[in-house]
C-alpha cells in the first residue's frame, strides 16, 4: 500500500510517501527564516507560505520516491491540533487529491502521529525497529508536551502534560533571555555544551494532585531572576559575571531531568516495558542520553525516534494512516473532518 501524507500544522510544509512500512520520501520545506525576525511563528505568514510551496513539496516527494500520483492507494493529512489557517492548507490539498483519484482519505491527529513516529526506521534504513505497543511516549515539542500511553493506532491516552508552556516554548523564551537566536532549542543546547549543568539549582516543578503534570513557569522565572536579579524586567542587562553557557546548561538539565523522571515513573506505574521519545525537543542530545540512562537503569526499553521524524514531517502522518487502515480504525466519513486548533489529545 502506497500512502501519501501531508503535514501543515505549523511552519513546516511536508509531504511524504510511505509504502508497506518503508519511507520512500519525506520532503519538508521549513519557514524558519520567515519567522525568525518575530521570535516565533506568525500564523498568517505561515499559512501563505504553505499555499505557495505545497505543490512544489509534493513534486519533490514524488520525484524522490520514484512514484507517480496515479500509484497512490490512500491519502492522509493532519487535521489537528495546530494553527487552523495552516492546517486548512494541507488538509484541503490532501482531501482534493483523494477525491480526484477516488482513494481513501484519513484525517490524522498530529500528536498521535508524533507518538507513532517511534516505529519508523531511520532515513535510509530498510527495516523499521521492532516496536510493539503498549508503550509510554514522551512527546515534547514547541507547541505541545505530554506523556501518552500508546496501545496502537487510535488507542492513545494522555497521562500527563505541561500545564503552561510546552518544553520547546520554554526553550525559545529562555533563549530570548540569554540573547540567543530563534529557534531557541538548538541554540540553548549548543550553548549548554560549554556550561556547568549544576551551576544553578533551577526548580523541577510538578503539579500537586495531578501525578504526571509538570510546569515550566517557575523555571522560566528562576532563569529570569538568576540572570537579571529579583523583580527585574527581562529587558534588564545580565548580572555581572553571568555565564550564558552555565545558565543554558542548568536550564536544559532541569527540563530534561523533569521530563525523563515523569516518563519513567509513568511507564513503571502503567506496567509498560517500553518508553519512547518524540517531538522536536526529542532531538535534544541531553534529553536522549538521560532517557536512555534512566530508562535502561529501570529495565525499560528506550526507543528514540530518529531526529528526522522528531520535527514536523509527513512520513509520520502517512505511516500512522497506513497502520490505521490495516487495523480498520478510520471513521465513517474522514473527508468530513475539519481543521481544529485543539484535539482530545492536546
Amino acid at each position: 500500500m502506497l500512502v501519501l501524507g501531508v503535514e501543515s500544522s505549523c511552519d513546516e510544509t511536508a509531504v511524504a510517501l510511505v509504502e508497506d512500512g518503508r519511507v520512500l520520501s519525506s520532503a519538508v520545506r521549513s519557514q524558519i527564516e520567515r519567522h525568525a525576525p518575530f521570535g516565533g511563528v506568525v500564523p498568517d505568514i505561515a499559512a501563505r507560505a504553505h499555499s505557495e510551496v505545497i505543490d512544489l513539496v509534493a513534486d519533490e516527494a514524488f520525484r524522490a520516491a520514484g512514484r507517480t500520483p496515479a500509484q497512490v492507494d490512500a491519502v492522509a493529512a493532519t487535521r489537528a491540533p495546530g494553527l487552523v489557517n495552516c492546517l486548512v492548507v494541507g488538509l484541503s490539498w490532501g482531501k482534493a487529491f483523494a477525491v480526484a483519484r477516488d482513494v481513501p482519505f484519513v484525517a490524522i491527529d498530529h500528536l498521535e502521529a508524533h507518538v507513532h513516529a517511534c516505529t519508523l526506521p531511520p532515513p535510509g534504513a530498510a527495516a523499521a525497529p521492532d516496536v510493539e505497543p503498549p508503550l509510554v511516549a514522551l512527546l515534547a515539542s514547541g507547541g505541545h508536551t505530554g506523556i501518552y500511553r500508546y496501545d496502537g493506532p487510535g488507542q492513545v491516552r494522555r497521562l500527563g502534560r505541561t500545564v503552561d508552556d510546552a518544553a520547546g516554548e520554554a526553550f525559545d523564551k529562555v533563549a530570548i533571555l540569554l540573547g540567543l537566536p530563534y529557534p531557541g532549542g538548538p541554540h540553548v543546547e549548543q550553548a549548554a555544551r560549554a556550561g556547568d549543568p549544576t551551576a544553578y539549582d533551577f526548580p523541577r516543578a510538578r503539579v500537586k494532585r495531578r501525578k504526571y503534570d509538570v510546569s515550566f513557569s517557575g523555571l522560566k522565572t528562576a532563569v529570569l531572576y538568576g540572570t537579571r536579579g529579583r523583580n527585574q524586567p527581562k529587558e534588564a542587562p545580565l548580572l555581572p559575571g553571568t555565564s550564558v553557557a552555565d545558565v543554558a546548561a542548568s536550564f536544559q538539565e532541569a527540563v530534561c531531568d523533569l521530563l525523563v523522571d515523569v516518563t519513567v515513573e509513568a511507564a513503571l506505574e502503567e506496567g509498560v516495558s517500553t518508553i519512547a521519545l518524540g517531538g522536536g525537543v526529542a532531538c535534544n542530545g541531553r534529553l536522549r542520553a538521560l532517557a536512555r540512562e534512566r530508562g535502561e537503569a529501570q529495565g525499560l526499553r528506550v526507543v528514540l525516534t530518529p531526529p528526522a521524524y522528531c520535527t514536523d514531517n509527513a512520513a509520520m502522518v502517512a505511516a500512522l494512516a497506513a497502520a490505521r487502515l490495516r487495523a480498520s480504525v478510520p471513521g465513517d466519513d474522514e473527508l468530513a473532518r475539519s481543521a481544529e486548533a485543539r484535539s482530545e489529545l492536546a
